[in-house]
């Protein structure tokens, strides 16, 4: 009677419902500020999964990069989540004077994107976390791979390194760029863009995460406007700088062309490669070491 009765009580319970495919919005609290971002959720995908933070750049939004990258359907594809932050006043604070209202109040968006992470659910494999981004959302991925441990690889397109990095984590880097990027220059000159940004030249960023992955010299090769420069490192960790001649400050491959997808001082996206499709494929060979 008693083994019946309790049949019957576990019987009433219900399995936890999965969460809801597609876009959600959620808010997190960072020093009594609320912060926004979008997660997309591929429809069926169990945990536990990647998660992939994608950063808008300046003037950007989570919405505008949700729409203009091509991540949902890339994760769609792939099975994994995608993070789409929102950066106060369209900027994020990376440090090196960079950018925005961000930076001149110092929000700390290294905390905000660090509880993102923890936020964004208990089905996240914790060694397949992953942050890109373009512009200044591409120098926060670094800026994060240089503040956090949380990230297995890095993935910067029209993005350069700025501030201090005393204790960078050992990662694996794809970085994206185009030669004729006026904005954030590949041979480190200052930029024409509203934020002047002075970094590095774009190789020698590089050079310096295969010198923090302790890397042998990379091999090179060419196919078209594409040149790739690939260090296989120790730990299974990989620095990866793709070169495309004659691309401007842009994200290759994008598509959104509806104005949620267009941003100022973005140049017509290149057709020589689909940076989505290439990062992703990137990422998924490279979790965390164990």
């Amino acid at each position: 009677m008693l083994v019946g009765l309790l049949l019957a009580v576990v019987g009433c319970v219900r399995e936890p419902e999965s969460p809801s495919p597609g876009t959600s919005t959620r808010t997190v609290t960072i020093g009594g500020t609320d912060r926004t971002y979008r997660l997309y959720r591929p429809a069926g995908l169990t945990g536990p999964a990647p998660l992939v933070v994608m950063l808008h750049g300046g003037f950007g939004s989570g919405a505008q990069a949700e729409a203009a990258y091509g991540w949902d359907a890339e994760a769609d594809a792939g099975r994994f989540l995608v993070a789409y932050p929102d950066g106060i006043g369209r900027a994020w604070n990376t440090g090196g004077g960079c950018c925005g209202q961000s930076a001149r109040t110092g929000v700390d968006d290294v905390a905000f994107l660090t509880r993102l992470v923890a936020d964004a659910g208990g089905d996240v494999d914790p060694a397949r976390v992953y942050a890109t981004g373009i512009s200044n959302g591409g120098i926060m991925a670094y800026r994060l791979a240089c503040a956090t441990w949380l990230f297995a690889a890095i993935g910067p397109d029209s993005a350069t390194q700025l501030g201090d990095c005393p204790n960078p984590a050992p990662v694996s880097v794809i970085h994206i760029h185009g030669t004729a990027d006026e904005n954030i220059p590949y041979d480190g000159h200052p930029g024409r863009g509203v934020a002047r940004i002075d970094g590095p030249p774009i190789p020698d960023v590089v050079a310096r995460w295969r010198e923090i992955d302790r890397c042998p010299p990379p091999a090179t090769s060419t196919s078209g406007q594409v040149t790739t420069s690939t260090a296989q490192c120790p730990d299974g960790r990989t620095v990866e700088l793709v070169t495309i001649t004659g691309a401007g400050h842009q994200w290759p491959g994008a598509t959104g062309t509806r104005p949620a997808g267009r941003v100022p001082g973005i140049d017509p996206p290149s057709p020589a490669l689909d940076a989505t499709h290439e990062i992703w494929r990137f990422f998924a060979a490279h979790p965390a070491a164990r």
